[in-house]
């Protein structure tokens, strides 16, 4: 199966379950998510443009990023997916969702909040560039991020004078500057399909949304309790608990 540079294939067969990362990540980040849903069906993470491996060029809209994960469940031609996404990754599957839904069989959204509004790219800058860049190992990497370390080394890759992000950072800026001045309640008000809202207990996004986001699309809302932004890898046994629940009910097991 020719999946097209930028998605990563992590086995599995039958019901396509297709993993969205969130800003500065890449389809990677996904691996140990990735071994326990396998069995649940054919998996496989997608480089978002701008991101990892992505040839898809910038700059691009939440539409054109929801257009691509469209290309690529069409590309499995197996029937609807299942669409996990984190954060930023959140959104697209919500976009998705919305506009395509007969693409969509489920969808699980990862900390991400609807209105972003007056949150400027300037908050981000700031936190990116507080990092000590190029970091001088893998294992600095690990270190210096600390509980997501693990997730953190995925993003990195080695040049002449060390570890840099892949993600070029004025990229991230361009992208995370679309949702300071619109919001999605709109596509949130269109998605019939079955959903899973996970919120991180000490989550970065404005209070309360997340559960709008769940009951306005007649979907469960989850707080994992002292976890991070990443929850699938800060509280990865109750991400697990969740999701495994959804499942079974969206795939009747």
């Amino acid at each position: 199966m020719r999946l097209g540079e930028g998605a990563v294939w992590f086995g599995g067969t039958g019901q396509p379950i297709v993993l969205l990362h969130g800003l500065m990540g890449r389809a990677t980040t996904w691996w140990r998510v990735a071994q326990w849903l396998t069995p649940y069906g054919g998996v496989v993470g997608l480089d978002a443009r701008g991101h990892g491996r992505s040839p898809r060029p910038l700059p691009a809209a939440t539409e054109d990023f929801a257009g691509d994960v469209a290309e690529l469940v069409e590309r499995l031609a197996a029937g609807p997916a299942v669409v996990i996404g984190h954060s930023m990754g959140g959104l697209h599957a919500l976009a998705l969702a919305a506009t395509r839904p007969e693409l969509v069989r489920g969808v699980v959204i990862e900390d991400f909040a609807p209105d972003l509004r007056g949150r400027t790219v300037e908050t981000w800058r700031g936190h990116f560039e507080s990092w000590p860049q190029p970091f001088e190992s893998l294992a600095h990497v690990r270190e210096f991020f600390g509980d997501t370390g693990d997730y953190f080394v995925e993003c990195f890759e080695e040049r002449s004078d060390g570890y840099h992000l892949i993600a070029d950072l004025d990229d991230l800026y361009a992208i995370a500057s679309e949702w300071g001045h619109r919001d999605y309640w709109s596509y949130v008000d269109k998605v019939d399909r079955p959903l899973l809202v996970i919120e991180a207990g000490d989550t970065v996004m404005p209070a309360g949304q997340q559960a709008e986001l769940a009951e306005r699309a007649g979907g469960k809302h989850v707080v994992v309790d002292g976890a991070g932004h990443v929850v699938h890898d800060s509280a990865p046994e109750e991400y697990r608990g969740a999701v495994e629940a959804f499942l079974s009910g969206v795939l009747g097991r």
